[in-house]
């Protein structure tokens, strides 16, 4: 796949990703929320943009990206009436904000090369052409 100029990652889409996150959400284990990014200077937008386009090039993904941790959240279903069981939660995955606006850029810019199927429910598999 050949790397064109709409394949690029430019501040204008990471101050887009940005002003899309959702407010409110857990901080991930590096502290940060997306209130950080949503209220700090332009110039984090253009540190950023610079960063995801060494990434592409250099095709190398930094360590702290692929961390989370889980935090089970209990299912609505008469679960304070049951004893805590296992099969009574379901576990959500709290990633750092700056991999999630770098999966954000990736999916704006290469959405075109995914297809997804609904195989499972619930889920969107993604899939390479």
């Amino acid at each position: 796949m050949c790397i064109n100029d709409d394949h690029t990652f430019d501040t204008k889409l990471v101050s887009h990703v940005i002003g899309d996150l959702k407010r409110g959400k857990a901080a991930g284990f590096d502290g940060l929320t997306a209130e950080h990014l949503l209220f700090c200077h332009l110039a984090v937008c253009i540190v950023l943009a610079k960063l995801f386009q060494l990434i592409m090039l250099r095709c190398y993904v930094p360590d702290g990206f692929r961390y989370s941790y889980i935090v089970p959240i209990p299912k609505p279903k008469e679960s304070f009436s049951k004893s805590l069981l296992c099969d009574n939660f379901r576990g959500i995955a709290i990633s750092p904000i700056l991999s999630k606006v770098f999966e954000y850029c990736v999916l704006d810019r290469f959405s075109n090369y995914f297809c997804t199927t609904n195989n499972q429910f619930g889920f969107k598999k993604r899939c390479w052409f």
